[in-house]
């Protein structure tokens, strides 16, 4: 019996050692383990972020993350420097290889490189970390109700150099005949058609995230990062992003970065290496989230669902990231601040937003925005109901919590759920055309629902004509309604020729290659000569409305006026003291004859009008002809 009893505690032994190898998730412990074999220093392997700072910034004491095998071992001091730099603390946390190191940067500090001296015993070394001057390139201009958005799908929308299609070490090479695969975009492809995105009367481009994904699969969506601080090479390079930058602000275009907070990829380098467990939010078994975002607001809800909500997983794949501690959120804001001042962003849409810890999420709203007051942002809320939706807008006008988010506007799923219910339903009293009556009303939920992001369509939803079973009429319906409502209006790239595809069962079909931007497409669609003739009459319906309103102030920031929907007819009006814009969406399956006397309040002194669609005069406002699901958009004339 003692020599079973041996080795039992001999194998206990066993099994303690190795579990400790491990997290909760079976990856790597980020502690190594004792007797270790630490590599030979090499400095060429220190990894530093953000790896420079600049002048004259508002936030000009920066937290530098400084990773090397055994570094938290060495202490830190400054060389000597021009002046105004000053070593704050140097900090480790629980894994022997981060040392995060705070500088302040004087308001009249030179430019400059800062020597930070590390030494252990009788080795020393030494990196000069760059202090630059600002970035005078135009930047963080805030995309407005004046503009309207272009989405796009880096990944999916044009191949302009094949030579980056495949990265030799990179998890995932090319799979243009897989949906989830990666098929070759890049930013070169972006850059090359800025010509048909100008044409079309696009004033500001919104990318879906342009950062490494280095994951086994699935990388070509972008939103597993795994490293903060450089652009997957698949689609080109840190300086590429910045020269396509450059390029749209000289040809009248904003730009806009796609931020994800709440996660990363679970190839992230942090997942070998954590540099504290308290770095993700960690189960004691997997645990996702239950994508119930109203426990945040809920009176009745229990800290158990809240908790769920924001600290678990979104996916497996993706692990969270505890923005309560300090070093993470340190980390998210400068990397924020920093896209902006080397690239020269313009604006951020933020996923998943409701997802992050929310006290997070207003610090980093509100540090970002200082330094950059005119910069714009809208958060994705994807939930249902306008006060869920409302309550994470800035300013919100009914919240009672003292809670104020700073985040500008939102992504309006609300509105595009109406209209998806007005155009794809049968008409009832609160039902179809109703809903977006109701749905606008609510806008006292919002301190300016101008702000907010307007949209058919994105990435993560069915086509818009697919929704609407590819009625032609139905279609134009939806794209005057997105040009002519109040907001941002965001137009998912291939909607204007009326691209097709349902997210289930793979968000692959809504992602399709943008025909003609891969050398040996059999079509070049950015092209009017290889388009049928119904994608030349809607990308024409589309630029048309488009460039319409890119000239008229009364469908950018204009009033809106809204009246109850009779009979499946809908009537608004955009108006300012320059234009009064009338718009009338019959959603009856039929033919429809309106008698105008009901809007005399907003068509008082108006005699005529001028069809914005068609450019045919109408002499007699007395009573409107509609086709059956079809709009009309007047421009109102004395």
């Amino acid at each position: 019996m003692k020599k079973y009893a041996l080795f039992a505690a001999f194998l206990l032994v066993i099994v303690v050692l190795v579990s400790g190898c491990y997290d909760y998730f079976g990856n790597p412990h980020p502690t190594p383990l004792p007797n270790r074999t630490v590599p030979a220093f090499n400095t060429g392997d220190l990894r530093v972020e953000p790896a420079n700072w600049w002048t004259g910034m508002k936030l000009n004491r920066v937290e530098i993350l400084v990773q090397h095998p055994d570094l938290a071992a060495y202490s830190v001091k400054l060389g000597k420097t021009v002046g105004g730099i000053t070593l704050v603390k140097s900090e480790r946390l629980e894994s022997p290889n981060y040392l995060f190191i705070t500088l302040e940067i004087a308001a009249k500090a030179p430019v400059q490189r800062v020597p930070i001296v590390f030494s252990k015993g009788s080795e020393i070394f030494t990196h000069e970390y760059p202090i630059l001057a600002r970035n005078t390139a135009t930047k963080a201009q805030g995309t407005t109700s004046r503009d309207v958005v272009y989405l796009i799908f880096p990944d999916r929308f044009a191949n302009g150099d094949p030579s980056n299609d495949n990265v030799a070490g990179m998890r995932q090479g090319l799979q243009r005949d897989s949906l989830t695969g990666r098929h070759g975009g890049d930013l070169k492809g972006i850059r090359d058609h800025l010509d048909y995105i100008q044409d079309l009367g696009i004033t500001s481009i919104w990318l879906n995230p342009e950062l490494e994904n280095d994951q086994p699969e699935g990388s070509y969506h972008g939103y597993a990062i795994t490293d903060h601080y450089r652009v997957d090479r698949r689609l080109g390079t840190n300086e590429q992003l910045r020269d396509l930058i450059t390029e749209c602000h000289r040809q009248g275009i904003k730009v806009i970065r796609d931020v994800v907070l709440n996660h990363i990829g679970s190839s992230h380098y942090w997942m070998q290496d954590l540099p504290s467990k308290d770095w993700i939010n960690q189960w004691p078994t997997m645990t996702q989230t239950s994508y119930r975002a109203p426990t945040l607001i809920d009176p009745y809800a229990s800290e158990w669902d809240k908790k769920r909500f924001t600290d678990g997983w979104f996916v497996p794949s993706m692990p969270d990231l505890n923005q309560r501690n300090p070093h993470v959120a340190n980390y998210l804001i400068q990397q924020a601040i920093w896209w902006i001042e080397y690239a020269g962003f313009d604006d951020f849409r933020i996923d998943t937003y409701t997802y992050s810890d929310q006290a997070f999420c207003s610090r980093w709203c509100k540090v970002v925005r200082d330094e950059y007051p005119k910069l714009g942002m809208f958060g994705e809320v994807w939930e249902h109901g306008v006060s869920v939706q409302g309550y994470f807008a800035d300013n919100q006008p009914v919240r009672r919590t003292g809670f104020d988010s700073n985040l500008p506007g939102v992504v309006d799923f609300q509105v595009m759920f109406a209209i998806h219910e007005a155009l794809s339903r049968e008409q009832g009293w609160t039902e179809g055309i109703a809903r977006v009556y109701y749905t606008l009303a609510k806008d006292y939920f919002y301190e300016d629902p101008y702000r907010n992001v307007v949209m058919l369509d994105n990435h993560d939803i069915t086509r818009f004509y697919s929704i609407v079973k590819e009625d032609f009429n139905k279609y134009k319906s939806g794209m005057a309604f997105l040009l002519t409502t109040r907001g941002i209006p965001q137009i998912y790239y291939l909607t204007e020729l009326l691209g097709t595809g349902n997210e289930w069962p793979s968000h692959g079909n809504i992602r399709k290659d943008f025909p003609g931007g891969w050398a040996g497409d059999p079509a070049n669609k950015f092209t009017a000569a290889d388009r049928t003739p119904q994608e030349n009459e809607a990308f024409n319906y589309a630029r048309t409305l488009i460039r319409y309103r890119n000239t008229t102030t009364a469908l950018q920031t204009g009033k809106l006026m809204q009246f109850v929907p009779v009979d499946g007819v809908y009537t608004y009006f955009r108006y300012d003291a320059a234009k009064t814009v009338m718009v009338m969406l019959n959603t009856a399956n039929k033919e429809m004859e309106v008698d105008t006397k009901r809007f005399a309040e907003r068509m008082q002194g108006f005699t005529r009008a001028v069809n914005v669609l068609t450019g045919e005069a109408v002499t007699d406002l007395s009573k409107l002809r509609l086709g059956k699901n079809s709009p009309i958009v007047l421009e109102l004339q004395r």
